[in-house]
């Protein structure tokens, strides 16, 4: 019993349908001949190009996520505060505390699908995740208030699911490609700048996944997704199969762009203290800008965190259908087309966006 996206006369919401993955999800919604709604913060005259319905407001605004609900037949909500640093509070209101409206609006309008973007980071405790499946625990601490928040996010959604409400949560990656705002114009902005550094000495592999096989993910899992099916109130990791040492999947972002590889390094240790001493400066100073490391980023930076995606496989039918190698090919393509001053600074703050990873 598949549900067919492009059946419904009933819209299909999107939230942060404006962002990366959000924008990607909305187009494939459309090219299937589906109705789309977005809400979002800002206006996209591009989704009015494409005929996409748009309702402005804030997550945290239960009023704005009541009207952007309202007549659905499926929700994906995918915006989401990412980042690793920045005022606790801010977080949970957008990822927790948007999340419970989001439910509630859901419940209030019959809703009876919700598809739920989370991360990996979930989990994450500092340590390798090598080959990391869906039975992993939420650890008993976070060093950032953005993988927590989601955590706490992501429990809400599958406690969420009932015989009237059916929900899932998929955990992309780190997802990259053309229209990455996100986390392919840091990495090309700080090695123009000359502020890529190895962090430890290891070939740590890491997963990530290209956005057309993120967004696929998602229209197959709300095909899947229904009161009572297999897939309600699980979650999926997902990326492309493919891992691939950190350092050589930067250095390849990088030389799609035609910079030089990243070729010094400094000890994990070494990265982890400067995160400890950025942090407190940050926040004695109350800096906005996100400190050039922290302690979350250093344990990123030189673990493996890769994952067993044969649940999605089995469950959502997922298989990723660009490569690395292909979406390298293309991401080159496009950068070529982009003017590189457009490219945020690495000390730019992330602001509220559908991210992720």
């Amino acid at each position: 019993m598949n549900f067919e996206l492009s059946t419904p006369a009933l819209p299909i919401l999107v939230t942060g349908g404006g962002g990366f993955l959000g924008g990607a999800i909305v187009r494939g919604l459309l090219a299937r001949g589906a109705r789309v709604r977005t809400l979002a913060r800002g206006h996209y005259p591009d989704l009015t190009g494409l005929g996409a319905e748009q309702i402005r407001g804030d997550l945290s605004d239960p009023a704005a996520t009541q009207r952007a609900v309202a007549g659905c037949a499926v929700v994906f909500h995918v915006a989401a505060k990412a980042g690793i640093w920045g005022d606790y509070a801010s977080y949970h209101q957008a990822n927790v505390v948007g999340t419970e409206n989001i439910l509630a609006a859901c419940r209030q309008h019959g809703v009876a699908r919700l598809v739920y973007t989370s991360s990996p980071s979930v989990v994450f405790t500092g340590r390798d995740l090598e080959g990391a499946n869906e039975s992993l625990p939420y650890p008993a601490h976070f060093e950032a208030p953005y993988p927590q928040t989601k955590a706490l996010a992501e429990q809400r959604v599958l406690a969420a699911n009932s015989p009237q409400l059916a929900t899932v949560a998929l955990r992309p990656h780190l997802i990259w490609g053309p229209g990455d705002n996100h986390l392919v114009p840091r990495i090309l902005a700080r090695g123009r700048a000359g502020q890529l550094r190895r962090i430890g000495s290891r070939r740590n592999l890491v997963d990530s996944i290209y956005i057309d096989n993120a967004a696929a993910a998602h229209l197959l899992a709300a095909e899947k997704l229904f009161p009572g099916s297999p897939v309600a109130g699980r979650a999926y990791f997902l990326s492309n199969g493919e891992p691939l040492p950190l350092w050589t999947l930067v250095n390849r972002i990088l030389a799609a762009n035609g910079q030089p590889p990243v070729t010094r390094g400094i000890p994990t240790g070494v990265a982890y203290a400067a995160g400890v001493a950025l942090e407190i400066l940050h926040r004695v100073l109350r800096l906005e800008a996100e400190p050039r490391m922290t302690r979350f980023l250093a344990h990123e930076l030189s673990t493996a965190h890769w994952f067993d995606i044969s649940a999605a496989r089995r469950d959502l039918g997922y298989e990723p259908i660009v490569s690395i190698d292909e979406g390298l090919r293309r991401l080159a393509e496009w950068l070529r087309t982009q003017p590189s001053e457009q490219s945020p600074g690495p000390e730019q703050p992330r602001r509220n966006r559908d991210k992720h990873g």
